[in-house]
C-alpha cells in the first residue's frame, strides 16, 4: 500500500522541484477597500493597562460664589460661620444660612447667642446690627456690657404657632427669632416682657425692633407671644409691617386675703362699737354684759311664759277685700 507521500509524488511530479518555494496569495484588487492596520503587541498591551488601572477621582466641584450678606457679615461683626442649604417638605429651609453663634461688640468683646441661632444671612445681619449697635448702647447706659441673648427658639420646620396645617412659618424659613431677653455682664437680666422691668427701657427696646424689623410680636398681639418677642424680617406687598408689643405696666399690689391682726391698744370691739352710736358709757355696759352671765348661773330661774295661743273660734281681723261684680 502506497504512503499518503508517494501518491502525491505521483500526482504531481513537479511539487517536489518547487518545494523550497512558498505559495503566496493573489494580490488585492484595486477596487477593495483598505484593511484596517493591525496593532502591534505594544499597542495591544496598553489598553489592557489602561482597563486594569482604577479611574482617576472625580473632578472637585468648584465653591459656591459668597453672597454680598456673607461677605459682609465677617468675623468682625460676628461669629457665623455658614452651613448647607435646607430643602424640606412644603417650602421649609432656606439658602444662604449661617449658624449664628456670637456677635462681635465694637470692642471686641462678645455676646453670645444661646443657644446658637440658625438663621438666613440677612437676618442674622439684622440682628447683629441690632445688637451692636442699639442694646450695647442701651447697657452702657444701665452701667454695665452685654453678656447673652437668650434665644427662645430660631429656624424650626413648623406652621405658625405650632398650629397643624397652619402656614408655613417665617421659623420654617430660618427667617425669624423668638427674644425672650438680654443678659448683662453684673448678671442683671433685661426682660423684655417682664411687667416689673423698667417701661422706660422696654419702650426703648420697642422703638428699635420696630424700625429694624419688618413683624414685631409681643405681649398683647395674641396668647402666643406674651412670653417673648418674635422678630423676623418678612417680606409683604407694599412693604406692609406689622409692629404689636404692648408695654404693660406693673400689676397692682393685691391686698391679703385676711386682715392685719388687732392692734394690743386698741379699745374691744363692742365697747368701740357702742360708742360710736353715742350710747351708755364703758362702765354701762360692762354691766349689761355681766347680767346674762348672772343669770345662767341662775338654775331655778323660770323661763319666761310663752305667748298663749288665742282661743280656738275668736275672730281675727282681716283686710276688707274690695270686689266688683
Amino acid at each position: 500500500m502506497l504512503t499518503l507521500a508517494a501518491m502525491l509524488v505521483l500526482l504531481f511530479p513537479d511539487a517536489g522541484m518547487a518545494r523550497g518555494q512558498v505559495p503566496l496569495p493573489k494580490p488585492r484588487p484595486a477596487e477593495a477597500p483598505a484593511a484596517a492596520a493591525q496593532p502591534s503587541a505594544e499597542e495591544a498591551e496598553q489598553p489592557a493597562a489602561e482597563a486594569a488601572a482604577p479611574p482617576p477621582p472625580p473632578a472637585a466641584k468648584p465653591a459656591p460664589q459668597l453672597s454680598a450678606c456673607r461677605m459682609a457679615l465677617t468675623e468682625q461683626l460676628a461669629i457665623a460661620p455658614s452651613i448647607p442649604d435646607i430643602k424640606g417638605a412644603g417650602g421649609c429651609g432656606g439658602e444662604d444660612l449661617v449658624r449664628l453663634e456670637a456677635v462681635v461688640l465694637p470692642d471686641h468683646s462678645r455676646v453670645a447667642v444661646k443657644p446658637a441661632a440658625i438663621l438666613r444671612c440677612a437676618m442674622a445681619s439684622e440682628l447683629t446690627h441690632w445688637i451692636r449697635d442699639d442694646m450695647a448702647p442701651l447697657a452702657a447706659k444701665l452701667g454695665s456690657k452685654l453678656a447673652d441673648l437668650d434665644n427662645f427658639d430660631s429656624f424650626e420646620c413648623r406652621g405658625r404657632n405650632r398650629v397643624v396645617g397652619a402656614k408655613l412659618s417665617e421659623h420654617g424659613r430660618a427667617n425669624a427669632i423668638d427674644v425672650r431677653g438680654l443678659k448683662l455682664a453684673n448678671g442683671a437680666m433685661i426682660s423684655l416682657t417682664d411687667r416689673a422691668a423698667s417701661r422706660e427701657v422696654r419702650e426703648t427696646v420697642l422703638a428699635s425692633v420696630c424700625t429694624r424689623f419688618t413683624t414685631v410680636l409681643g405681649p398683647g398681639s395674641d396668647w402666643y407671644h406674651e412670653d417673648h418677642i418674635h422678630l423676623d424680617l418678612a417680606q409683604r406687598r407694599g412693604g406692609y409691617r406689622i409692629c404689636q408689643w404692648n408695654v404693660w405696666d406693673p400689676l397692682p399690689v393685691v391686698a391679703p386675703l385676711l386682715p392685719a391682726e388687732r392692734p394690743e391698744e386698741a379699745p374691744p370691739r363692742v365697747v368701740a362699737a357702742k360708742a360710736e352710736q353715742g350710747a351708755e358709757p364703758p362702765a354701762a355696759a360692762q354691766q349689761q354684759e355681766a347680767q346674762p352671765a348672772e343669770a345662767e348661773q341662775q338654775p331655778d330661774a323660770q323661763p319666761q311664759a310663752a305667748e298663749q295661743p288665742k282661743p280656738a273660734g275668736q275672730p281675727t281681723k282681716k283686710r276688707r277685700e274690695h270686689r266688683r261684680f
